[in-house]
């Protein structure tokens, strides 16, 4: 019978199956400092030990600053943020776990360390307590978010009860048009489906857009399925794959290197799966994308003007746009490139790759940030793509065009940390929110892809490439 790939992973990893739900095992558990202390503490006062230490890994991001770091933990000055990092190094010194700790080199965001330490392979069951684990859906693997019950429930046994999802296949095709990118074409995604256009599926990207992807440009894409509503997002094993996780210092060697390979070729949707859903898009119809509102969904052309809400679709959208538009300080029918932006953010966990700084660099080169951007941020995803952008000598180019370099971490994806924005700041972000206060208390956030960030650091306003 054919299979779709979410099936053969599903089944996978299947222990024991109910009406509606499945018990399935998990392979790899990534932990946090912000969604783990009270799943440790529960451990503790149960009595409980790991089921399996080696699954584990674990690493600080959250909360971590991106400047000062020198004297570690104790030069954190919010007191909630040193108390949770310091808490994450007692519990995995306590249970054993492997912690990448903050002044570590490999030190970065757990959904960017993930794949780049071989943590992340092909056909695992991959989970972390945080929404955007379905970022390593990219390499072919069924990823997802948890919450702090279930972090404590695979720490003590390796196993989730959970729902199937159904099928969801979105098809790509053509070649993207010129700096357009995996972040433009899962914003433009989101604003055809909306924020729940996904929930109940797991997304399977396809198409030959998808396959002359880079690895880096799928986890952008599966990263954002989320916030399509979807709790998977995932793409098929190609060659691609196989390279990206070749030598990668947790991935297998020799014989098991050899087997696991034969595996992950298997890794696809079968010629004739079932979907219950398939949408087809051409990669020729997708533009810059820059979000309006608060909502990943409320996006357009970044040639574009801020919609009317009324010509909402009906009464439910009108009400939303409008309240967006009046938290967002911003006019229906501006045009994006009359919208003034205060400060730049390049990074998170969706758009901080080697990849990424080199794009945004090769716009920024020679050229400088206009006089009205307060501040400009680069935050690599981890040390090692610090380390790598560095000899490229990128770090260079974002500082002799006025950004911040900075060390690795979540920096300000949200305000959890000291890079946050200040009530009525308008940033241009990378990263793959823009709700109410997400970036700090009052700041109105514009998603965009690194190339859009870029840019809009040059102009001073939100910009696409020219």
């Amino acid at each position: 019978m054919a299979k779709t790939l979410y099936n053969k992973l599903m089944d996978a990893h299947v222990i024991r199956e109910n009406i509606s739900t499945v018990l399935i095992y998990i392979d790899r558990h990534l932990i946090h400092e912000v969604t783990s202390p009270q799943a440790f503490e529960g451990l503790s006062i149960a009595g409980r030990k790991l089921w399996r230490k080696s699954s584990n890994l674990a690493v600080p991001d959250h909360n971590v600053p991106t400047t000062n770091r020198s004297s570690g933990v104790s030069s954190i000055s919010d007191p909630t943020s040193r108390i949770q990092i310091e808490t994450l190094g007692q519990n995995c010194k306590f249970f054993g776990i492997d912690e990448i700790s903050m002044n570590d080199i490999r030190q970065g965001i757990v959904h960017v360390i993930g794949p780049e330490q071989g943590a992340t392979l092909p056909g695992m069951s991959i989970v972390c307590g945080d929404s955007h684990t379905s970022t390593h859906g990219a390499l072919g693997a069924l990823a997802f978010g948890i919450g702090t019950s279930e972090v404590e429930h695979v720490l003590a046994t390796n196993c989730l009860w959970q729902s199937k999802s159904k099928n969801f296949n979105i098809e790509v095709n053509g070649s993207l048009n010129q700096h357009v990118s995996a972040k433009d074409v899962a914003l433009y995604i989101i604003g055809q489906l909306g924020t729940a256009g996904g929930m109940g599926y797991a997304i399977e990207f396809s198409g030959n857009t998808i396959q002359n992807m880079s690895i880096e440009a799928r986890m952008t894409l599966c990263n954002m399925a989320i916030e399509a509503g979807a709790r998977i997002g995932m793409v098929a094993v190609d060659e691609k794959t196989i390279d990206y996780v070749k030598d990668r210092p947790l991935a297998p060697s020799g014989i098991k290197w050899r087997k696991a390979v034969e595996y992950w070729r298997t890794l696809h949707s079968d010629k004739n799966a079932h979907f219950d859903k398939i949408m087809h898009f051409d990669a020729k119809d997708i533009k810059s994308q820059v979000t309006w509102g608060t909502s990943p969904d409320m996006v357009v052309a970044a040639d574009e003007y801020v919609p009317n809400p009324a010509n909402a679709k009906n009464k439910t959208e009108k009400i939303s746009w409008k309240n967006a538009l009046n938290y967002m300080h911003l006019n229906a029918n501006t045009k994006i490139s009359d919208i003034k932006i205060d400060k730049i953010f390049i990074g998170s966990c969706t758009n901080s790759r080697i990849e990424d700084l080199r794009i945004a660099a090769s716009i920024l080169k020679d050229k400088k940030i206009a006089n009205n951007i307060k501040l400009a941020l680069v935050v690599p995803g981890s040390g090692i793509i610090k380390k790598q952008a560095e000899e490229e000598e990128l770090d260079k180019i974002f500082i002799n065009s006025g950004f911040e370099w900075r060390e690795a971490g979540c920096s300000m994806c949200l305000a959890m940390n000291a890079d946050k924005l200040e009530a009525g700041e308008r940033c241009a972000s990378t990263s793959n929110r823009n709700f109410e206060g997400r970036q700090g208390q009052g700041s109105f956030t514009h998603l965009v892809s690194p190339a859009v960030a870029a840019s809009s650091a040059i102009a001073g306003y939100l910009s696409e490439v020219k």
